[in-house]
């Protein structure tokens, strides 16, 4: 029994003496391993890490694993380590598999695989321990914004290893963020992210997200939703009529106000002028009976909040009511049709008109039939200037070309012997008097 004892002293000497007096021999003849080949492994604190020694064209020399301290974790397939953490996974001629469970940061260091060859080799596993960070923390310094204000916002990941990456997302567009990486006395890092950004209307309800990449964890996030109030937006629709505004018609326009917060009030005037004592004002709503020439103008919606105001505007133009007329029967009558169709036009030049984007009761049907006449009164324009025209080439033709005429009353003044004679004979006193003809040309 003395005898058992003493053996199994005897090797377990063995086994922690003669790895150290390898790595002296090491230490003083360093040899690049040639045969030996092992892996680096990262694992996440509390999984398992497994580290394999592989031999190629093994001359049935002998394995061991030690750890970073350079103890013996096992001897080909004994563990003098008294570590039930690490197990034996496989065990053969080429390879020895261990596997490391419930890992934490002190098992993180370089592990070493020994071949007992003649120098003896090495191959070292290099084992990093990840540590995931703590759940991210958003923080924002102002709960509620007001459209065309600055915000702050900061977003930490804590007691990671290694150090964070952190990036921001405000739905679905990316915005740069400012970092800064702290190491704290456990050797972990703490990374804080700091984000300025201005909002708009468009931003209320937006999410703002933080989202952490660590190689330890996937898809680590927090978001905050953006509350931004702003000044109304203000619509004027028009309920009645749906086509051009006439005489003895009625109109009803509703205002269409929306604002953060909710516009408390809402109110209807004329621009330049007072809303007809007849009309009817109910809220957001407006209503005139019985539209006349004289409501022209333009009528403002106003809406306001906490924040401002904001108005939008319609412009009222008030068109003859419809008669039947008999179709033209001749080009005077056509005439005249145009001239009396294309009055309202130059009215309309002359309405007044304050926002370019406000509505106007003269657009729609209206419109057309405005442009047609305006072609035909230049067609007829152009053929009475053009008429005008050939008269005046005829008259100064004619007036330049004038008639040329012929007689025969002096015949007989060529045949007289003397002047005497020509006079009597062309005076008409000879006998060939009723002779005398005229030839116009």
């Amino acid at each position: 029994m003395a005898n058992a004892g003493s053996g199994s002293l005897a090797t377990l000497l063995f086994l922690v003496l003669f790895p150290a007096a390898l790595h002296k021999g090491a230490a003083q003849d360093p040899v690049v391993s040639q045969n030996l080949v092992t892996d680096n492994v990262s694992v996440v604190e509390g999984d398992t890490a497994i580290i394999s020694c592989r031999v190629k064209n093994n001359d049935d020399s002998v394995i061991q694993l030690l750890n970073p301290n350079r103890q013996t974790i096992y001897f080909r397939d004994m563990r003098p380590l008294k570590d039930s953490r690490f197990q034996l996974v496989n065990f053969s001629d080429n390879e020895l598999r261990v596997s490391l469970s419930n890992v934490s940061l002190s098992d993180e260091g370089r592990y070493v695989c020994q071949l007992y060859t003649d120098p003896p080799q090495e191959a070292y596993a290099d084992i990093t321990v990840l540590i995931p960070p703590g759940n991210p923390i958003i923080e924002a310094r102002d709960e509620v914004l007001s459209e065309g204000n600055e915000t702050e916002m900061t977003c930490s990941a804590m007691s990671s290893k290694p150090a964070a990456a952190i990036r921001w997302m405000k739905g679905d567009k990316e915005l740069p963020g400012k970092p800064k990486v702290q190491l704290t006395y456990d050797k972990m890092y703490t990374v804080t992210s700091r984000l300025t950004f201005t909002v708009n209307k468009e931003d209320d309800g937006m999410p703002v997200i933080c989202i952490v990449d660590h190689p330890a964890v996937k898809d680590f996030r927090a978001q905050k939703y953006l509350e931004v109030q702003y000044k109304p937006e203000v619509k004027i629709a028009v309920r009645f009529p749906q086509g051009l505004t006439r005489e003895g018609e009625n109109l009803e326009l509703t205002c269409q106000a929306k604002g953060k917060p909710q516009p408390h009030r809402v109110n209807w005037l004329k621009v330049d002028d007072d809303v007809p004592s007849h009309a009817i004002i109910a809220g957001a709503d407006l209503y005139i009976e019985n539209l006349n020439k004289s409501y022209n103008g333009t009528y403002r919606c106003v809406a306001s909040n906490s924040l401002g105001e904001s108005y939008d505007d319609y412009i009222l133009y008030v068109y003859d009511a419809p008669t039947t007329t008999p179709s033209p029967t001749t080009a005077i009558i056509t005439t005249s049709s145009i001239t009396s169709t294309s009055s309202p036009r130059a009215n309309q030049d002359t309405a007044p008109s304050t926002e370019p984007a406000a509505h106007d009761s003269r657009a729609g049907e209206g419109a057309p039939r405005t442009v047609d006449h305006a072609v035909i009164g230049g067609v007829v324009a152009v053929v009475v200037f053009a008429m005008l025209c050939l008269l005046i080439v005829l008259g100064r033709y004619f007036a330049r070309h004038k008639g040329t005429y012929f007689t025969h009353e002096a015949k007989g003044a060529d045949d007289a012997a003397d002047a005497d004679t020509a006079i009597i004979n062309a005076e008409g006193g000879h006998t060939n008097s009723d002779e005398k003809k005229e030839y116009y040309i």
